[in-house]
């Protein structure tokens, strides 16, 4: 095998497929990527028998072959090299990296031990803008739990119906609900729970006016962007009942500037810890709203914000973090906290007509 390539693209593929490869398995082949020239391409793959990631990125290839070198380590490799050609050559089981002045020589594993890559017959599919797709993920995904034994929350609850696509994530104390309409209508209902770090690597792909492709069986997920296909579990299990939380009759309203509050939020919370919150005052007769947190430990913070107020007055209180997760996603410069007593959850809004809400559950004090 011997074929040259670009330092920068090599290692922006190799970036992508190493997420699939794994340190903790007996099989030491996991740790490894496949790497096979042929043609006018390279092909990379990774798996760790539950996530796999197979790569084509275009290559001068001089003879075809196939090989299997150690992911994280090849990754390093050519990270530190210089952004120009690189040749890569194998012979008698050794890989010879070579750019510039520099040299590597990897003694490599037997690329037949190398599983094959899942062929894999899907039952629904859909397809995304990618930006579109990109921008719910990083609204939603971060809210999952990281609880493995409820494992239905770790994941994001994507479906589509008609033109609406939706994408839901909680971890039973906080909900994130992003909507958006599509241009085209899928012809089934597309639904499913895909893992919430999973989806995260995937929004973080290189953007472009491009579509994803998601595709399903009944027990795995399929998604293909560009040249890159992924394969994952699919999360088991039924979703919570989300929408018995989302009411659209508030007895309180506040409107403020997303950054100020969340400006607000983050001064008080430096005198707050796990175990004190932010606790929230709503005056609808002077337009004020308060912010306070109290540690017996450390001492108080208190500061006032002037804000367009509907409804009536409320005391209520969050978990600080929480506020500024949901407050780091609402994208119009001003945001609507909806109220419904000092004892039920309170719904962050965007104002601009994205259709986004970021509800969390109030803390008792």
């Amino acid at each position: 095998m011997n074929f040259s390539i670009n330092q920068s693209e090599l290692n922006s593929a190799l970036s992508i497929v190493v997420k699939g490869s794994s340190n903790r398995s007996t099989l030491s082949i996991l740790a490894g990527i496949y790497i096979k020239a042929s043609g006018n391409q390279i092909t990379l793959q990774t798996t760790n028998l539950e996530l796999s990631i197979k790569l084509s990125v275009p290559a001068l290839v001089e003879k075809p072959g196939e090989t299997v070198v150690p992911a994280k380590l090849f990754l390093d490799i050519i990270k530190t090299l210089p952004d120009m050609a690189i040749n890569l050559s194998l012979e008698d089981s050794v890989l010879t990296v070579f750019c510039d002045n520099t040299t590597f020589s990897l003694k490599t594993l037997n690329p037949l031990d190398f599983p094959a890559f899942p062929e894999i017959e899907a039952d629904q599919e859909a397809e995304f803008p990618f930006k579109v797709f990109s921008s719910m993920v990083k609204s939603t995904a971060k809210i999952v739990s990281h609880d493995e034994s409820r494992a239905v929350l770790t994941g994001v609850l994507i479906s589509q119906e008609g033109t609406t696509l939706k994408m839901v994530a909680t971890d039973s104390y906080r909900l994130g609900v992003a909507e958006t309409q599509l241009s085209s209508s899928s012809a089934n209902e597309f639904e499913a729970v895909i893992s919430g770090s999973f989806l995260q690597d995937i929004a973080a792909l290189p953007s472009s006016d491009e579509s994803i492709v998601i595709a399903l069986n009944e027990n795995q997920i399929i998604i293909t962007y560009q040249n890159t296909t992924f394969i994952n579990r699919r999360i088991e299990g039924t979703f919570p009942n989300y929408r018995q939380l989302i009411s659209n009759e508030y007895k309180t309203r506040v409107r403020v500037s997303t950054q100020v509050l969340q400006d607000a939020v983050r001064r008080v919370s430096l005198l707050s810890n796990k175990v004190s919150p932010v606790q929230v005052n709503v005056d609808s007769e002077s337009n004020i709203m308060t912010l306070m947190t109290n540690s017996q430990d450390i001492g108080n913070a208190q500061e006032t914000l002037l804000c367009r107020i509907e409804g009536e007055s409320v005391d209520i209180a969050f978990n600080y973090s929480f506020m500024l997760d949901g407050l780091s996603v609402i994208k119009s410069d001003e945001v609507f906290l909806d109220l419904f007593g000092s004892m039920k959850p309170g719904i962050l809004r965007t104002t601009n007509g994205e259709n986004f809400l970021y509800l969390i559950m109030p803390v008792r004090v």
